[in-house]
Order: structure tokens, then sequence, then C-alpha cells
């Protein structure tokens, strides 16, 4: 299983600490994690030009690679995410199930979103963010300690849209997580509707930085990895 972490987060903010390193060992598992460049322990370059989303997807089949792994499960979170669906479009004979959590039916809309976010990294002041999702990101950001200039050209660099009709090529037993109240994801359901078989779960009472630790987030990934959710 590898484990792909969000935006302005890192490998144990995302995962380590919320349990989900440990709920995968307890099921004998074995676990990859990395930090996305710009994060973390990573290289922290301020050119947006090195965190195309090529650039970053090459990246987790280099630690594939790296370990002898011909092929795995992805697990990714929001940024993480979308660069788990394109890896497993650039690569799909390397990748068996996927699990797409803190995206939903948002991720096809057109937006300056990407700016807007590097904006925030930017700010001077944290109080001039108006958009409290914006601001909840900068203070994420602020609290681990990240780089805010390597994020921002994270922002501006990477491209994470993806053609809804390419989605329809997506082989991996796939599933969908949201929270129900994440605004920023958007409904599960509508995305897992254009990937073929996918499966769809929300989150009761959830939002999009409180669902990845919920316990009723492992225990769906780990019914779906059982075959228990059809």
């Amino acid at each position: 299983m590898v484990l792909l972490h969000g935006f302005a987060s890192n490998r144990n903010e995302a995962w380590r600490r919320v349990g989900w390193y440990g709920a995968f060992e307890r099921k004998r598992l074995r676990v990859l994690a990395l930090d996305w460049r710009g994060h973390g322990e990573s290289a922290k370059p301020h050119e947006a030009e090195c965190y195309s989303g090529e650039q970053m997807v090459s990246n987790v089949f280099a630690l594939l690679d790296r370990v002898g792994a011909e092929r795995c499960d992805l697990f990714g979170y929001s940024m993480g995410a979308r660069l788990a669906i394109q890896a497993a479009l650039a690569r799909p004979v390397r990748i068996a199930d996927l699990v797409l959590g803190g995206i939903g039916e948002r991720m096809f809309e057109r937006s300056n979103a990407s700016e807007q976010m590097a904006f925030a990294m930017e700010a001077d002041n944290p109080n001039s963010i108006t958009d409290p999702i914006l601001r909840s990101f900068r203070a994420f950001a602020d609290e681990q300690g990240e780089d805010r200039l390597a994020l921002a050209a994270c922002a501006r660099g990477a491209d994470f849209s993806i053609a809804p009709e390419r989605l329809a090529q997506i082989r991996s037993r796939t599933l969908v997580v949201t929270g129900a109240r994440d605004a920023l994801a958007g409904d599960a359901s509508t995305l897992a509707a254009v990937i073929p078989g996918a499966r769809a779960v929300s989150l009761s009472g959830c939002d999009h930085f409180s669902a990845i630790p919920h316990s009723l987030f492992k225990a769906a990934v780990f019914d779906f990895l059982n075959g228990e959710i059809e």
C-alpha cells in the first residue's frame, strides 16, 4: 500500500500521527509513504515548473522501483488522490486497488483555485485571507512548518485537472471516500459514477480536514480491501 498525502501536509502528519500506519501494519500490509516534493522532508524548489503532475507521479514509480515492487495499491487524499488517478492512468499495470479520499464532484469544476491557494501561501498576513478553506490550509501549513514559497510553487505548477472521459479508462478497483460536509471535495458518488465499478462512501459529519483520521474512514478502506463493499 502506497500512501499519497494531500497539499501542505506530509507523510507523518497525514498518515502516521492519525493511525494509518498502525492500522495497515495490524492488517499485515506493507506500507510505503512519501513526502511530495515541496513538502515534509523532500526537496523544496521554488520554481513552479518543478511541480508538474507528470514529474510528481514519476516519483511514485521511482519509489516502487527503489523497493523492487512491481505492483501496489494506491491510497491518495485530496491532492494525493488526484495524483493517484494520474498514476493509475499512466501505468495501469502497476496499480491494483485505488482508494481516493477527499475528492468528489468538484474536481470537474474549472476555477482559479490554484492561484488563490498560491496567494494564500504567500500572504504576509494570514488574516488577509478571506476564504475559510484557504485560511485553513494556510494555518495547517504554518503549523507543520512547511516552506510556504515551495507550496505556492506547487500550487501554481501542478496541473491536477483530469477530463471526466479519461476516468472511464481506469481499470483499478476503486473506492471514493469524502466527508459529507466536505465543501472542497463535493459528492463522492458523482465521481465514483464515472469510474468503472467504483464504489462511494460518505462519512457523516466530516469535513475535508476531519475525515482522514476518522475511524469510519479506516473501516471503509479495510472493508473495501477485503471485498466487503460491493
